[in-house]
């Protein structure tokens, strides 16, 4: 396994699932159940059996209403895991994170990818970034998880986000990271919408025009269950997924990688009988 999750990637013939790890006790869909450091590694290596090519590890929740961490708890919750992760797998670990503070530390234990909810805006992140020389995941956000969900406005969703993420992606290349580290994500339910997100996965062909792969964090949303209710999350996961993927999705961000995978495949056989 190559030692980057951006190069992991660039050799796929296909999308890259990445495994969902939040080491929280309030994340939205899984708080809670992870924050032992051995029940949390065991959960990285299932995901990595079911599929998974890239494990993101969070300590600090982003769902809406969601308070602020401070980084020596931050530091506490996924320092330990990334450790015992490492030492267990050589598979890509990605550090969900704003703070420079933990980026640093976790590339220093073995984090391959900085996958941050605010592009790196945070003072000193680019920075860090940059010096520690790992990939990264630039996120598209209308204000902070605190305030994300009162009153998202746009004129035009589509056109903003790709705007601001060109502007982070121009941020990054002036300051030191090139291109070839980037990814972008459009930040689906931060800051939007039902009817903004489903636009953004409608028309999400129109983010490869900025020349970078493309993350899509669609699994278990509360778009999916204001749209076909809370017992349809997993199906509504999958097919938001899989139309991503036929909109130019180069990594999906999920909490049900078995399902997803299988998803993969049968789109992938489906699409062969026709060459």
């Amino acid at each position: 396994m190559l030692a980057s999750a951006h190069r992991v990637l660039a050799t796929l013939d296909e999308p890259a699932i990445m495994g969902i790890l939040n080491v929280t006790p309030d994340s939205f869909s899984d708080g809670g159940r992870y924050l032992d450091p051995e029940v949390a590694v065991k959960r990285a290596l299932e995901m990595v059996d079911e599929g998974a090519l890239i494990i993101d590890i969070g300590g600090e929740s982003s769902r809406p209403g969601a308070k602020f961490v401070t980084e020596s708890e931050e530091l506490l919750r996924v320092i330990p895991v990334i450790k015992a992760l490492r030492r267990a797998s050589d598979v890509p670990i990605s550090i969900d994170t704003r703070k420079p503070g933990v980026m640093a530390v976790a590339a220093s234990e073995g984090a391959d990818l900085i996958n941050d909810i605010s592009a790196l805006t945070t003072p000193g992140a680019l920075k860090i970034a940059c010096e520690t020389g790992l990939a990264v995941c630039l996120m598209h956000m209308q204000g902070t998880p605190r305030n994300m969900q009162r009153k998202p406005t746009y004129q035009n969703v589509v056109g903003e986000v790709r705007k601001f993420l060109q502007e982070r992606i121009s941020a990054c290349t002036e300051n030191g990271i090139p291109c070839e580290r980037l990814i972008v994500d459009p930040g689906f339910g931060f800051g939007k919408t039902p009817e903004h997100n489903l636009q953004l996965i409608n028309e999400l062909n129109r983010f490869e025009a900025l020349g970078v792969p493309l993350l899509i964090g669609v699994s278990r949303k509360s778009t999916i269950a204001k749209t076909l209710g809370t017992e349809q999350l997993l199906t509504g996961s999958i097919v938001a997924a899989m139309m991503a993927v036929d909109r130019g999705a180069s990594i999906l961000r999920v909490h049900d990688v078995a399902a997803t995978r299988a998803a993969i495949v049968m789109r992938s056989a489906i699409q062969g009988m026709g060459t």
